[in-house]
């Protein structure tokens, strides 16, 4: 317990999946949790069951792609809490299509979510952790192995998630060239069963059939569970990690190493 005792970590796409599942862990190991995304029913309820048990949470509606709503959630944040320490950029889409079938709209909605939006919350994070008093954060960027390997039916996917992980390195880079003090790192889950991959295995017609070809096609013999992912994002949130910037955490069940 008190692995992030103190800090206070904005997580986007906070409602459900990857996002809830690090928002709970945080949570219980002492960080001030603020939760954002479009599932405003959703998210609200998983605020008030992190409070009714202990935590401290708070649920706010954010479309992580509105430059403005960035600056007026973070004054917000710092007016209510004093400071931002950890922003996780966990916020995102699937388009399951090949280059083939990847519409102009489609590949323009899912790199402004998954890509876009990272630039923004880094962009913000940087801002704010920069002038604070002690300076300094972890900004945690989620990618994903199809930041690292090509996937023939997620074009628009993989380009997003790829944006997100030199992005990552470019951002380390300067901060700590400029002495700020602040990590930036990413983290690459492979196929995690959370609602966005059940619906990729709903696209195929049986879901069951695809969690048993996921389960197979990794090593570790199962696909990811949220916590799998939670656990390494809290690791990067907390001081354990302090030397830890510009890197990438493979949180994969082996299947990038065959």
């Amino acid at each position: 317990m008190g692995r992030v005792k103190g800090k206070v970590a904005l997580i986007t796409g906070g409602a459900r999946g990857l996002g809830e599942a690090t928002g709970r862990v945080m949570a219980d190991e002492g960080a001030t949790v603020i939760l954002t995304d479009v599932l405003d029913a959703e998210g609200e309820a998983v605020a008030k069951d992190i409070t009714a048990n202990g935590g401290k949470a708070v649920y706010y509606n954010q479309d992580v792609t509105d430059e403005g709503r960035w600056a007026e959630l973070t004054r917000k944040i710092v007016a209510d809490h004093g400071r931002l320490d950890v922003v996780v950029n966990n916020a995102g889409i699937v388009l399951d299509a090949n280059v083939e079938d990847t519409t102009l709209e489609g590949w323009r909605r899912v790199n402004a979510i998954n890509s876009e939006a990272v630039f923004l919350g880094t962009r913000e994070a940087i801002r704010v952790m920069k002038d604070q008093d002690p300076r300094g954060g972890s900004i945690v960027n989620l990618s994903s192995i199809a930041g690292l390997v090509g996937i023939d039916n997620l074009a628009a996917y993989n380009a997003s998630k790829g944006a997100v992980r030199l992005f990552t390195k470019s951002a380390a880079l300067h901060v700590a060239k400029a002495g700020y003090g602040i990590r930036v790192n990413s983290v690459h889950p492979s196929y995690t069963w959370t609602p966005m991959v059940q619906h990729l295995g709903d696209n195929t017609g049986d879901r069951d059939a695809f969690y048993q070809a996921l389960a197979q096609a990794h090593p570790i013999g199962r696909p990811g569970e949220s916590m799998d992912i939670a656990w390494g994002v809290l690791y990067l949130a907390s001081d354990e990690s302090s030397w830890v910037t510009g890197s990438e955490l493979v949180i994969d069940g082996g299947i990038t190493a065959a």
